[in-house]
């Protein structure tokens, strides 16, 4: 097993969220000072007790010395800019807390569909990158197209079809409806992917995660600290982020090398649970391939089998994923219904699981959650959570 011995160390006793939509005239700063606000009151504490502030990094997101100002904060030892998504933000708290750098730290991740762009360009991940002079040619693998490109080819190795990615939109869909915070509540069937408006193959505008407007805090401490607090506490038991050699997006060698494979390899090694103790799964699904290379690579079946998977876990009932009749995937609805949250929705998701307050989305007895979040190239990540 690796070294580990932050290992239940260190607990997220606050979350708050503005909630999710497309249509939001905020500013970044005034949708991450109402999340951190929302999380400091969850917790139970006041500004005086965060000294501690971490920024995901989004663009447009204010500093952590201006949240910091405007959150009254008096004395802050810790304030760094991470990188964009949630993960890189949470172990770079994490290490603070355990390290004696702050005590009680505010992690921030506040999103924008990208304001430079027309309301339907940003609405759409292809025109949204075309537009922003980043990479922006159609003969481009950056950022989107990438994953069109190996989604072509995962259906080519293993004989998949565009259903088994439907599968996951569909499930995404289904859950959405029992999220209040959700972008997309309503659900919709196999036949609704099928039809929905293509944009490069093999992606529609249903395999792709929602540009929206909002924003995620979450507080954590000490272990021994959040005993002491009203809330129950959530433990980080692992966490950890990784990619691989030749990572950019048209130099990665195959699909069987690739971040989330450090990344599973990883966490297991540094967790004393695995999949047989999970309660609930939240998968990244900002693109369809993406969540099923994360149920290859965590083991729940093998290389091009997901689709296959997913299928045998389907609960007709309710139209979605329940993985041995009990066990959700992103019961929240994920990227592709609440919205690009850039992985704070699914970490809010889990801990609201695991604390029992996640209303008639709530998984009976919940006590381990599984995050991998991010995708293959330069943002895969892992984090188990668990209640004490």
């Amino acid at each position: 097993m690796a070294r580990n011995p932050i290992k239940d160390q260190v607990a997220i006793v606050g979350v708050g969220s503005t909630g999710f939509d497309r249509h939001g005239n905020r500013t970044s700063a005034s949708l991450a000072t109402e999340a951190a606000t929302a999380a400091i009151l969850d917790a139970g504490l006041t500004a005086r007790d965060i000294d501690g502030v971490v920024s995901t990094g989004e663009p447009g997101a204010p500093p952590p010395q201006q949240l910091a100002a405007m959150l009254g904060l008096t004395e802050v030892t810790h304030y760094p800019r991470s990188t964009s998504v949630v993960m890189f933000a949470l172990i770079d708290a994490m290490n603070a807390v355990f390290s004696g750098s702050a005590e009680t730290v505010l992690v921030y991740n506040p999103v924008l569909r990208l304001p430079w762009n027309s309301r339907s360009a940003s609405e759409d991940p292809f025109r949204r990158h075309f537009t922003t002079g980043v990479a922006g040619i159609p003969e481009s693998m950056s950022m989107a197209v990438a994953y069109t490109a190996w989604a072509s080819r995962y259906l080519y190795e293993y004989g998949a079809s565009r259903e088994d990615f439907g599968l996951v939109t569909v499930n995404a869909r289904s859950n959405g409806t029992r999220n209040p915070l959700a972008t997309l509540r309503e659900p919709i069937t196999m036949d609704d992917y099928l039809q929905a408006r293509m944009i490069r193959e093999p992606f529609c505008m249903l395999d792709m995660d929602i540009p929206t407007d909002g924003a995620d805090a979450f507080v954590l401490t000490t272990a021994e600290r959040a005993r002491d607090l009203a809330r129950p506490s959530v433990l980080v038991h692992a966490a950890t982020t990784g990619t691989a050699a030749c990572a950019a997006e048209d130099q990665l060698a195959d699909l069987g090398h690739h971040g989330q494979h450090v990344v599973v390899r990883s966490l297991q090694a540094k967790s004393d649970l695995w999949l047989s103790d999970v309660d609930v799964f939240l998968p990244y699904d900002g693109f369809t391939i993406i969540t099923l290379g994360w149920i290859e690579n965590l083991g729940w079946c093998g290389p091009g089998e997901a689709g296959a998977f997913l299928r045998e876990h389907w609960d007709d009932a309710t139209n979605r994923v329940l993985i041995d009749g009990r066990i959700p995937l992103n019961p929240h609805g994920g990227a592709l219904a609440e919205g690009a949250t850039r992985g704070s929705g699914y970490v809010r998701e889990a801990v609201q699981q695991l604390r029992g307050e996640a209303g008639e989305r709530q998984v009976a007895g919940a006590r381990t959650a599984l995050v991998a979040s991010g995708g293959f190239f330069f943002n895969s990540q892992g984090l188990i959570l668990r209640s004490e």
